[in-house]
């Protein structure tokens, strides 16, 4: 059984930070490209950034220069390094990953999610 955990969240002021960081774990063959989205309240879950096993890496435009995206692959976790937060970041972030499972004698292929965890940016 795989999940993922994520971790980091909270409340802060606008202009402040905060690192998520998220941990696969169980019967892991691979991963390959890990993420983040998030979902504010009203609105469609959206992609933050993403991460290859590579290290390529994809940010969002409304993140561009304010987010990080980094991985550990030894450790099976991603991080969020997040700048410059402002109000309208205000999201549930949701750890996603591409992730080879075993399964017996076979390897399976599939994409898993965390539950969640709450960023609030507010005075």
């Amino acid at each position: 059984q795989v999940q993922l955990v994520e971790s980091g969240g909270g409340l802060v002021q606008p202009g402040g930070s905060l690192r998520l960081s998220c941990a696969a774990s169980g019967s892991i063959f691979s991963i390959n490209t890990m993420g983040w989205h998030r979902q504010a309240p009203g609105k469609e879950r959206e992609l933050v950034a993403n991460i290859t096993s590579g290290s390529s890496t994809n940010y969002a435009d409304f993140v561009k220069g304010r987010f990080t995206i980094s991985r550990d692959n030894a450790k099976n976790t991603v991080y969020l390094q997040m700048n410059s937060l402002k109000p309208e970041d205000t999201a549930v972030y949701f750890c996603n990953a591409d992730i080879t499972a075993r399964r017996g004698w076979f390897q399976v292929a599939d994409n898993y999610w965390g539950q969640g965890t709450q960023v609030t940016v507010s005075s």
